[in-house]
């Protein structure tokens, strides 16, 4: 980690990329058993979800088709606004595909849960999400999880694709940023 991004975050990791990886290859053995023979469509959340998702298509076995999109509720913030915004749709038609959501982080879950409903209107065969972190405290939506990685407490964190202001998404680690930081 380079001595600008240290300077900005609490001295402890959360978790290390060592602990990430290891959630990170369980998720994918359970997909592939559970998947098997069905050829899954993964559909990365952007931007947060890019680093997760591409160390667990690397963990999967059997053969899966990815999509990326990119919908915000934070705008600049650090808090939800609630208001969904679709900036990037799929490419792939979801139509009678099984579909796994990838997600970095389950905070709110007022984002992810009309993502669910869109794309369930879409006719998908089955809908499941796949979450690195989840961030149960600020829950304000109840959203199914098939696939759930780490806990995380409530604090603002970044590292392994989470940002600030699209800073630090490339720490290793999941790291708690110091509040003098956003709060400036």
């Amino acid at each position: 980690m380079t001595e600008d991004l240290r300077r900005d975050v609490e001295e402890t990791a959360v978790y290390t990329k060592e602990e990430i990886h290891r959630e990170v290859a369980r998720m994918g053995a359970a997909i592939s058993r559970d998947y098997a023979g069905r050829n899954p469509l993964l559909i990365s959340v952007l931007k947060g979800a890019f680093v997760f998702m591409a160390d667990l298509v690397r963990e999967i076995t059997i053969p899966c088709e990815l999509d990326f999109m990119a919908v915000s509720s934070y705008g600049s913030g650090t808090e939800s606004s609630g208001r969904v915004r679709i900036l990037k749709d799929l490419d792939t038609n979801i139509e009678g595909r099984h579909v796994i959501i990838v997600e970095d982080v389950l905070d709110s879950g007022v984002t992810l849960s009309k993502l669910i409903t869109m794309l369930q209107s879409r006719g998908a065969a089955s809908l499941a999400v796949c979450t690195m972190f989840d961030k149960p405290a600020r829950r304000r939506a109840q959203v199914d999880v098939a696939y759930r990685g780490l806990t995380i407490p409530d604090a603002f964190v970044v590292g392994y694709g989470l940002d600030y202001a699209e800073k630090y998404r490339n720490l290793p680690d999941l790291c708690v940023l110091k509040p003098e930081v956003y709060t400036k």
